[in-house]
């Protein structure tokens, strides 16, 4: 569990650009209008495989309210020759993030908090969690309380200054003594656990990835009374028709679990650890649900949620969330003094909204993911990727199950959806 922290919060690498084979779309990068071209996406979904950076890969994108392409490459497990379809599971790890996030802020519409208020109001467990000021002269840590409490706000939009597994710091060292996302904890001994870590900076300062996602699962439980797996169940899955979504999945579906691989020492794709396959999601020994990763899901479901969001709240005549409120979510949070964002920038020129990242200028670069103003999205660590383009009324999702992540597959994909040259509209 610990290595497998370890590497979420290490989710995302600097990623080079390389050259791409379709000449540029040159219409589409002026118009800011996308026109999808089936081939060239096949074409990329193929290269992902024979290229050896992906055994099986699918992507699924709607425009305009209805699908304009699906197409797979590959194998979802290649020892048992079973190819990716469109019933295939994917743990798709921190895009269970969004799901946390919307579960949090239907809470919020019903004024069960505000978005300023001291997170410890709810969970009084942080109200006592101290900060990590360095070593004394003897070599030993200092503690020190926050220059302003947490807020349900800092928890958000990762600015709470927690931690997302071991170091070699203090408080790395203090994570792998609680070992707060131990799979046998349930979320409120989680939470007793990581309140007792200290802070690695006050809250505010910095953009930290960070288990703050676990925080808004257990202040969903706290709020509500109900088992976090269940609120979300209820009022997220059943309601939108995601039936094969889940962090506990029916022991007769891990057949259809795609299966997990792993860059070993000489860059060739390995089968991962049995423990590594089977996930959390088959295992009958676990309590914790956590808020930050979790989930397996197959590609038509997690599209739905992606529609959802598209449509502004709502699918198929169903409302999880008012349209101003999914707009704050796509929103950039971040005060512009919150300069140091570890390696958020590698995602793009854009900041963070809530549980998504929000894009607030055109590609810089002929190197920087191809997309339009005002999109928002996130990944997973098996390299998985949804996003939410309004402008060109768009969203796609993407499963592959590769670690570690391998941004230039996501890289690929945008190109092969918007045109090489893509702008968009200039925005604000």
């Amino acid at each position: 569990m610990k290595s497998l922290l370890a590497s979420t919060a290490a989710l995302v690498l600097l990623f080079s650009p390389v050259a791409y084979a379709d000449a540029p779309d040159t219409a589409s990068a002026v118009s800011g209008t996308v026109q999808i071209d089936k081939a060239r996406i096949d074409r990329t979904l193929a290269d992902m495989v024979a290229s050896g950076r992906a055994v099986g890969v699918s992507a699924l994108v709607w425009q305009d309210g209805h699908e304009v392409y699906f197409g797979t490459a590959g194998q979802a497990d290649r020892e048992a020759e079973r190819p990716m379809g469109r019933d295939t599971l994917a743990q798709i790890y921190s895009m269970t993030k969004p799901v946390t996030g919307v579960a949090l802020m239907k809470l919020w519409e019903e004024g069960r908090f505000g978005l300023d208020d001291p997170l410890a109001r709810y969970l009084p467990e942080f109200g006592q969690t101290q900060v990590f000021a360095g070593l004394d002269a003897a070599g030993q840590p200092v503690l020190r309380a926050p220059d302003r409490p947490v807020l349900v706000r800092d928890i958000l939009r990762h600015t709470a200054g927690f931690g997302y597994g071991a170091g070699e710091d203090f408080p790395g060292s203090e994570w792998s003594r609680l070992d707060p996302l131990n799979p046998s904890h349930d979320l409120a001994e989680f939470g007793r656990r990581l309140a007792e870590v200290p802070l690695l900076l006050d809250p505010g300062r910095e953009w930290r990835y960070s288990a703050a996602v676990d925080v808004q699962a257990l202040l969903v439980e706290k709020l509500t009374g109900v088992p976090f797996e269940t609120y979300v169940r209820q009022q997220i899955f059943e309601p939108l028709g995601m039936s094969q979504s889940g962090w506990s999945q029916p022991e007769n579906r891990f057949a259809r679990l795609a299966a997990m691989y792993q860059k070993g020492p000489d860059g060739q794709l390995e089968r991962a650890s049995e423990r590594e396959q089977r996930g959390l999601n088959f295992d009958p020994d676990r309590r914790l649900t956590m808020g930050g990763a979790g989930i397996a899901s197959t590609v038509d479901d997690y599209m739905r949620f992606a529609r959802m969001l598209l449509n502004n709240g709502s699918l198929d005549g169903v409302t999880i969330l008012r349209p101003s409120t999914v707009k704050l979510m796509a929103t950039d949070q971040l005060d512009p003094r919150v300069t140091e964002r570890s390696w958020l920038s590698s995602k793009g020129t854009g900041g963070f909204g809530i549980d998504l990242f929000v894009r607030t200028a055109r590609p810089q670069d002929a190197a920087e993911n191809r997309g339009a103003v005002g999109e928002y999205f996130w990944d997973g660590r098996a390299s998985t990727l949804f996003w939410v383009d309004p402008v060109n009324r768009l969203t796609a999702v993407f499963f592959v199950q590769v670690v570690p992540f391998d941004g230039t597959l996501h890289r690929d994909l945008r190109r092969a959806i918007y045109g090489d040259a893509y702008q968009g509209p200039a925005g604000d």
